[in-house]
């Protein structure tokens, strides 16, 4: 079987853009699938435009952008149109972009079955908080038709397809399935705390509660900060760490927060964490929160379960799905004493820190890695190539 990806924009750089891509290439190209991957490179992309990029025994084509905005690529359509046909199927990452478009407009065209992967655009959140008006124009001229033709609508989470049938109930009636999103649980978890401790001495003998995601209004930090401060009135040795980035307005709008709430000097504030440093950082932590108002799924909770770290996940994030039948992770609303009360709780409670570790990269192993995730996208496009063969 011959799969093609196309994705708005990617990076192989550990820790950038899209990183679930390369790792769901992965699980597929284990599971003998030929994959390829079309998508847009930016300015500081050092890749080669147009030629193949060989990782992991796949090959991955960027092109050069027109537009920042929509990530226009005319480049991108011109190989798409070239090649399309060369493929069992298409595999969409994302939409509301010029890639999306253009290549299930192509795939109709030339009879090829295509998949779409919304990343969560379809949720509330993401449809209320984002260019609206923009959203829902397009919605109605433009992914409406792209969704109604596809072969299959493809959701990381049960949540996530509700949402979207919420947003667009139309797709209902159209033909889609659930698999999560894959991580190397093989690898994760066997780090040690040694080199983020070398490279931030201040949390040595701190009680550290990580969180390592994007930071951005829809995750939650506010929420996470006012926690915080309510933490530190119990629990002087903890340490709140603040791994990723963002917009310079938005952090700036946290610092003014920390300085607010009079915990400062409690925040390490790391930058992208990545790699090996992200490891370490896992490693070192007591406690993972993620706070967010929306997660279409969650990996960097994934990928805090698979390395053993007790997590604490808002009833916002799609992955505790997952968690219903294994209580796996503490779920709370919303809630700043929510999140403070259950803060305290682990770090005061070594065993249900350790039974929830043991929990967690339980179902990790068992849900999210490269050999379950390539086997369930493996039976989708089976099918989906059964049917495209009954319709011709």
């Amino acid at each position: 079987m011959k799969v093609l990806h196309v994705v708005p924009s990617l990076s192989l750089k550990e820790g950038g853009p899209s990183v679930a891509l390369p790792l769901m290439v992965r699980a597929l190209t284990a599971q003998g699938v030929s994959v390829d991957v079309a998508t847009t490179r930016n300015d500081e992309s050092t890749e080669p435009p147009g030629e193949p990029v060989k990782c992991d025994g796949s090959r991955y084509f960027f092109f050069s952008r027109q537009t920042s905005f929509y990530k226009v690529s005319l480049a991108l359509r011109s190989w798409i149109s070239n090649h399309v046909a060369e493929y069992d199927l298409l595999h969409i990452h994302a939409l509301f972009s010029y890639a999306s478009t253009a290549a299930a407009k192509i795939a109709q065209r030339r009879r090829v079955p295509y998949i779409v992967r919304p990343l969560g655009v379809l949720n509330e959140w993401g449809i209320a908080h984002r260019r609206p008006v923009l959203k829902r124009l397009s919605l109605r001229f433009v992914e409406g038709s792209i969704l109604r033709n596809a072969a299959a609508i493809h959701f990381t989470s049960a949540a996530e397809q509700r949402e979207a049938v919420a947003t667009v109930p139309e797709i209902a009636e159209r033909e889609s399935f659930v698999v999560p999103l894959a991580i190397d649980s093989e690898v994760a978890g066997h780090s040690d705390s040694s080199r983020f401790l070398a490279r931030f001495p201040q949390a040595k003998d701190r009680s550290i509660v990580l969180f390592l995601s994007r930071i951005d209004p829809k995750k939650g930090l506010e929420l996470l900060l006012q926690a915080f401060a309510q933490v530190k009135r119990h629990i002087d040795d903890a340490l709140l760490v603040l791994a990723g980035s963002g917009s310079d307005g938005h952090v700036r709008s946290l610092r003014t927060s920390t300085d607010r709430l009079g915990i400062s000097s409690h925040i390490l504030w790391t930058g992208n964490l990545s790699g090996y440093d992200k490891d370490a950082a896992f490693a070192a932590a007591k406690v993972f929160v993620l706070p967010s108002y929306s997660e279409n799924f969650g990996i960097a909770a994934a990928e805090a379960l698979a390395a053993g770290v007790p997590c604490i996940l808002t009833d916002r994030v799609a992955l505790t799905e997952y968690l219903r039948t294994n209580e796996s992770a503490l779920v709370v609303p919303c809630d700043s004493s929510a999140i403070a009360h259950a803060i305290c709780r682990l770090l005061s409670e070594p065993e249900t820190r350790a039974r929830l570790a043991k929990r967690g990269k339980h179902l990790a192993a068992e849900r999210f890695s490269l050999q379950s995730v390539g086997e369930s996208l493996v039976a989708e496009y089976d099918k989906i190539r059964l049917r495209s063969r009954r319709d011709k």
